[in-house]
């Protein structure tokens, strides 16, 4: 199951804050983008440890999906 935690304020969800990949908590530290379509909200996030991923949440089925992107490195 993807977890997805989310700063909930004006709207739900309003922001991802956090997210769960290969059974570690991951905290975001950058939006990069996002994006919203009728069905789906979307970021493009950069991790504290400086993956990236695509965190897509469907409006339908209050159901997220994450797929990694990258790893930006510093430097």
């Amino acid at each position: 199951m993807t977890h997805v935690r989310c700063y909930a304020g004006a709207t739900a969800p309003e922001r991802p804050v956090a997210l769960v990949w290969e059974g570690e908590e991951r905290a975001v530290a950058e939006i990069l983008s996002r994006w919203r379509t009728p069905e789906a909200l979307g970021f493009r996030v950069r991790t504290a440890d400086g993956m990236v991923f695509d965190l897509i949440y469907d409006l339908r089925w209050d159901r997220w999906s994450v797929t990694p992107r990258a790893l930006l490195r510093e430097g």
